[in-house]
């Protein structure tokens, strides 16, 4: 091989690795994109959760606000009601850990294709809307979340597999394309009721139920009442003829123990919402002392909803009744359980007061019980056949059933046979 051979062939040598490192330099600027941020890239730089004193999210004509009071939050178009904190700090900080997968470069003009069309006639094509600010009214953020990326592989998850496993982003203040980001967003919603503190009455140790007369709140339907929490509910002014219907009894023992609502009424709205020629009044008195006072109604054209307000009052006794001759070591550990069940009536107390003066949107079968008739209680009586009366296949009145029934024989009468003929 003379030299200029070998020349020829440290040229082609070159010429292939320089043709390898450009192959993988395009490979890797294929995953590389001209937008602000990178894959592994938190969509927003520089967020800070615990700045953010106001919330809104909106969609279509739904639209949820949520502000930062006294370090509370409250659902300001639910009348201040109190928010569920934990639901929404948990969106903050996803907002603040997402990553990115891609970064798309797209102009406006292609946020429909990623279900971000404000002009769509169907909401979950327009894209929900977010803009936080602070205490000051500064806009931090503003992003439009659009539909999910579906099929695609997600590398920043680890199982990998396809399927939805993220959501296409647009941030306002960053105009050089589209994210697709490592969340899905699930409990992002724009229908304030998603982010009300569902915490409600609960009722327990119940003593009695006074239901009113619908559209008659001073006339009492019916009223049931124990002596005690081991027992069972009797019917109030019942008649020695009727008979008591105890398994329609049984259900007012748990009554409102696991009630929940569906939505809080703005008051301004309440009175226009629900046939006040309906209402009903309901007062429970418990074994705690507590009784509550719940006016409720049928909402307007919606016969599977109804309105619901409720009051509450509780006579918690200060000291315990020490019984006569009480051991010191016996009255110490009952003081200490007489406290402890002091406190936490009174908490109880403190919470549900705050249920006082809201409108509440609950289902038709939360109220069930309380839209029963008194009738609904009376058992309907049995007939018993008359003894004049026998049914088909009975026996004849004549027979007792403790004595052996005759047998019946049958009796040929004699037949005559004439002589035989003599030879």
């Amino acid at each position: 091989m003379n030299k200029r051979q070998v020349i020829v062939l440290w040229a082609i040598a070159l010429l292939l690795v320089v043709a390898l490192i450009a192959v993988k330099s395009t490979r890797q600027d294929g995953f590389q994109s001209a937008t602000e941020r990178s894959r592994g890239d938190t969509l927003l730089s520089e967020f800070e959760p615990a700045e953010v004193a106001k919330l809104e999210i909106s969609n279509g004509d739904n639209s949820a606000t949520a502000v930062k009071k006294d370090g509370n939050w409250v659902i300001a178009n639910r009348d201040d009601y109190p928010a569920d904190a934990a639901a929404i700090n948990e969106l903050l900080r996803k907002f603040d850990e997402v990553k990115v997968i891609e970064g798309i470069e797209a102009d406006p003009s292609f946020a429909p294709r990623f279900g971000m069309d404000p002009k769509a006639t169907e909401d979950n094509e327009k894209g929900t809307e977010v803009v936080l600010l602070n205490d000051a009214g500064t806009e931090l953020a503003r992003l439009t979340f659009g539909k999910n990326s579906e099929g695609e592989s997600n590398p920043m998850n680890p199982m990998g597999g396809g399927g939805a496993n993220g959501r296409y982003v647009k941030n306002a203040a960053d105009t050089s394309g589209i994210y697709k980001t490592s969340e899905l967003f699930p409990t992002l919603s724009a229908d304030a009721s998603a982010w009300l503190d569902e915490d409600f009455v609960k009722v327990t140790r119940i003593k009695s139920v006074t239901v009113s007369e619908a559209g008659k709140p001073d006339s009492t339907a019916w009223k049931l009442s124990r002596e005690d929490g081991s027992k069972d509910f009797v019917l109030e002014g019942k008649k020695d003829d009727e008979e008591i219907n105890s398994s329609a009894l049984s259900a007012y023992k748990n009554l409102f123990s696991y009630a929940r609502f569906e939505d809080v009424v703005p008051a301004a709205d309440a009175e226009k919402e629900w046939q006040a020629d309906q209402k009903q009044t309901a007062t429970i008195e418990t074994f705690d002392g507590f009784t509550y006072t719940v006016d409720f109604a049928p909402v307007k054209d919606d016969a599977e909803s109804y309105l619901m307000t409720i009051s509450v009052d509780a006579k918690i006794a200060a000291e315990r009744e020490k019984p006569e001759g009480e051991k010191e070591e016996d009255a110490k550990q009952a003081d200490e359980t007489f406290a402890a069940d002091k406190k936490a009536l009174e908490e109880k107390l403190a919470a549900e007061k705050k249920l006082e003066g809201r409108t509440f949107k609950v289902a038709k079968y939360t109220v069930d019980s309380l839209l029963k008739k008194r009738a609904d209680f009376i058992q309907e009586a049995t007939s018993t056949p008359s003894a004049s009366t026998s049914p088909q296949g009975s026996m004849p009145p004549s027979f007792n059933p403790g004595q052996t029934r005759p047998r019946t024989q049958a009796v040929t009468p004699p037949i005559a046979i004439p002589p035989a003929a003599e030879e």
